[in-house]
């Protein structure tokens, strides 16, 4: 993910920043610059010339964790009414423009950003930042969207959490794990909160945080960055910057001193499982060694059939019939380690769980398996070189990370870093963070229970 740049050099792009290389893994060089327009507006262009395509992202720094209390799921609310009308298009206009070109188009929403996406020809890429641009500060509600898109998320709530009891313990263990961040809070929204929601929340909203100097341009396909940079200006650059742009802080953990429990039961559960949830770093600018070495520690415990957990648990003692770890460290603010397993037939919740603790103990004696450990470092360098025959994936690499404190050097660095981690980097994390005082225990099952 190195990006290359040197021709770039005599372009004359004013405020472009072309970083070098360093050294990078071979085959895993995007060509990549970024530079900033008058406005604060970020502007990063990611070159694949191999086919006519080019993907546009918009990219706010702000999601359903940067909501104010009481208006849960006004993030998501918005990214739906965005699509409404503007003072210059009609409600549903640019997503009928961009399928008349032959594109898709979308929207998303995260704890830490909002963004929106067009992949088109390339030769249709001035159409969409002109539409783009315009719903960025020309957004036009009426209270009919509002009451029709409301009863839309709502229905999306019913959907996705209310009908699965998966969703439903998450929401729950994410309320325990996160006594104070906004992250314990469901992206969707509370219901009885989204029931509430206003039109003038929405605005509220929007007229805080849609502004150029809180957005960042992610342009990646068959682009050069002197066009875009000309195209930008002329539909970025004119925005208006929002000088009263919030800081953003967000309310912080307390220290978690004590391991927190909990069961929940639903008659829809087929297979009770165990869960286990522990606070750990994010990747930080400039640091992201330890969340490379968690990233590797979780492959090591449960990235596939030849994890230590699969091995041990499945068909060592044959207490599970699955076992998993996870970790992404791509997080404005303290994230989450996981483990998982679900019992064979016949063991209980209480005796699979003593056996993950079991398995988990004897990893830390054991250590690091230096052959799997080498072969996940070679499936992770080989999954980074497929990445780049995706421009959404190139764009979505650069802006889940922008968004979220990292820059552009930070996510260049990380095949490297993850390269680099060694065994003693992963064992130190792993003892950091596998800490029963920081996590959560759940219990998903549709029987009654005892503890």
């Amino acid at each position: 993910m190195q990006r290359v740049i040197g021709p770039l050099l005599a372009l004359g792009l004013g405020a472009a920043l072309p970083v070098a290389a360093g050294a990078a893994e071979p085959g895993l060089n995007d060509l990549v610059t970024d530079f900033t327009l008058s406005n604060g507006m970020e502007v990063v262009v990611i070159e694949d010339h191999r086919a006519p395509v080019v993907q546009q992202m918009v990219w706010y720094r702000n999601g359903a964790a940067d909501e104010t209390p009481g208006v849960s799921g006004v993030a998501h609310f918005l990214e739906h009414l965005m699509f409404k009308a503007t003072k210059t298009m009609a409600s549903g206009e640019l997503s009928k423009t961009v399928a008349e070109n032959g594109g898709t188009d979308n929207a998303f929403t995260g704890q830490d950003y909002t963004a929106y996406f067009q992949r088109v020809a390339a030769d249709r890429l001035e159409l969409m930042m002109k539409m783009e641009s315009d719903r960025m500060v020309n957004l036009n509600l009426s209270e009919d969207d509002i009451a029709t898109e409301r009863q839309v998320i709502i229905e999306e709530r019913n959907q996705r959490t209310e009908s699965n009891p998966q969703a439903l313990y998450r929401e729950q263990a994410m309320a325990a794990q996160y006594l104070n961040s906004p992250y314990g809070i469901p992206v969707i929204g509370w219901r009885h909160e989204m029931e509430a929601l206003s039109r003038q929340d929405a605005l509220d909203y929007y007229k805080t945080y849609y502004a150029p100097n809180n957005a960042i341009l992610v342009v990646s396909g068959d682009v050069t960055p002197e066009g875009v940079k000309e195209l930008a200006e002329k539909y970025y650059g004119v925005l208006p910057a929002n000088p009263d742009l919030p800081e953003r802080m967000r309310p912080q953990e307390p220290p978690q001193t004590a391991e927190r429990r909990l069961t929940y039961r639903d008659a829809r559960i087929a297979q009770p499982y165990v869960s286990r949830t522990y606070l750990a770093p994010e990747r930080d600018a400039g640091d992201q060694t330890e969340a490379a070495a968690l990233t590797l520690l979780a492959e090591l415990l449960g990235g596939g059939q030849t994890s230590y957990l699969t091995q041990k648990l499945q068909y060592d003692s044959q207490t599970a019939v699955y076992a998993s770890a996870y970790y992404d460290g791509t997080s404005l603010d303290d994230t989450l380690f996981g483990v998982y397993i679900v019992p064979s037939q016949g063991v209980s919740l209480e005796e699979g769980e003593a056996a993950l603790d079991q398995a988990l103990a004897d990893f830390m004696e054991d250590g690091v398996d230096t052959e799997e450990l080498d072969r996940i470092k070679m499936q992770i360098r080989a999954s980074q070189i497929y990445a780049r025959d995706d421009v959404d994936a190139l764009a979505r690499r650069y802006g889940s990370a922008l968004t979220q404190g990292l820059t552009v050097q930070d996510v260049q660095d990380w095949p490297q870093i993850l390269q680099d981690v060694t065994e003693d980097d992963i064992m130190a994390a792993a003892r950091e963070v596998l800490n029963r005082d920081r996590a959560v225990t759940g219990w998903l099952t549709g029987e009654e229970v005892t503890q």
